[in-house]
């Protein structure tokens, strides 16, 4: 089997595109997770710090034998990160990446092309 003949898009493609109705909930969908999570973590990691510098006493409490509360959370720090990554990757699996696999091949179809410049489309599903 051959390859089918692959044509570059052109700007008014991606334009139309850009300004599809799913682009724009595929946009709205990231940053509804991306911007929230951003700023928990900013807040959390900072929480970190400001104890660490101003609160030398909560810090050096003893947990368990030499483990302390600083150390506990600045494990902690690793633990939210890898647990951030999997919500996302969860998110993007469910909310984003149908809709950016559908525009992918709309857009590898020229079917916006064919559409003309209304951004009139089909709409992808809004699950």
């Amino acid at each position: 089997m051959s390859e089918p003949d692959r044509r570059l898009l052109t700007p008014e493609e991606y334009l139309a595109a850009q300004h599809s109705p799913e682009f724009v909930e595929l946009k709205r969908r990231f940053r509804g997770f991306a911007f929230p999570m951003t700023v928990a973590f900013l807040v959390w990691y900072l929480l970190f710090v400001l104890l660490s510098t101003y609160a030398h006493g909560f810090m050096s409490t003893e947990v368990v034998g030499n483990v302390n509360v600083g150390l506990v959370f600045g494990l902690l720090q690793f633990v939210s990160t890898f647990v951030i990554t999997h919500l996302y990757v969860r998110h993007a699996n469910r909310r984003t990446d149908p809709i950016a696999d559908e525009m992918r091949t709309r857009l590898e179809e020229h079917e916006y092309a064919r559409r003309g410049d209304t951004g009139a489309t089909e709409g992808a599903s809004r699950g």
